[in-house]
């Protein structure tokens, strides 16, 4: 009877350590993917949280930009993963561009458009949820994640920089989500600004690789920035300064 006992005990003991070595597995694994992630985790506090001292901009000089040149629009597209398979009238582009003539002269003249990076954005005010915002560094961005699909802010921006994905995200990048049924516009490429290494958004180095150097790109309080050097070498304006919404993103006329 005690061998019996020992015998089902034995196999009891088995079973359990079995079992136990299943479950320490699991946690192990669990534990183990975690520590990419709390890695990821300290990387970014390393960084500095974003700040008011900082205000990003862009400068977009009009007579730098060629006509025949969409580089700018196609770098966007590949590093956002926009898909072009559904064609203009589906899939959204963060950065357009636009045909200006002077009435004046006549003369004819192309530069992009895209989100304008507003101090006071009324795509922000209309937002139901909070998923439009303003960072403190100036940046306008959009929380897929609470984003809703009103589209309030699609019909509150006066620059009609924002756009609905309406089909399915066919090539998603990990550093630029997107989902149907939310809406998204120019993020002046916050992955590489906080990415610490200096990289500028990827229509700026699409256009100088281009040989154009139209865009220029860095912190608009900073008096020794290139964006700050290249306005000073200039005039230039905000689109429809009317609407006094300090706009992030300045344009030089031809």
């Amino acid at each position: 009877m005690n061998g019996g006992r020992g015998s089902l005990g034995s196999a009891a003991r088995r079973r359990f350590l079995t079992r136990a070595g299943i479950a320490a597995g699991a946690a192990l694994a669990s534990g183990l993917a975690m520590i990419p992630l709390a890695r990821a985790r300290r990387s970014r506090e390393l960084h500095e949280p974003v700040s008011g001292e900082v205000r990003y901009g862009m400068l977009v000089d009009a007579g730098k930009c060629a006509r025949d040149c969409d580089a700018c629009v196609r770098a966007c597209g590949d590093e956002h993963g926009l898909d072009p398979v559904h064609g203009p009238a589906t899939d959204p582009r963060w950065i357009h561009k636009v045909t200006l003539r002077d009435r004046a002269t006549g003369r004819i003249s192309t530069l992009p458009l895209m989100c304008q990076h507003c101090a006071d954005p009324p795509c922000v005010d209309v937002c139901p949820t909070g998923a439009s915002f303003r960072r403190a560094d100036g940046i306008v961005l959009v929380d897929k994640h609470t984003c809703i699909g009103c589209r309030y802010c699609v019909m509150a921006c006066p620059f009609q920089a924002r756009a609905f994905v309406h089909e399915a995200v066919a090539n998603p990048r990990p550093w630029s989500p997107r989902g149907k049924g939310t809406v998204e516009s120019c993020n002046l490429c916050v992955h590489r600004v906080d990415g610490g290494d200096g990289r500028e958004p990827a229509c700026v180095e699409a256009c100088a690789e281009a040989g154009h150097r139209a865009l220029v790109f860095g912190n608009l309080n900073d008096p020794e920035s290139p964006v700050s050097q290249a306005l000073a070498r200039g005039a230039s304006a905000e689109l429809r300064p009317d609407f006094g919404l300090d706009t992030g993103v300045r344009y030089r006329s031809v």
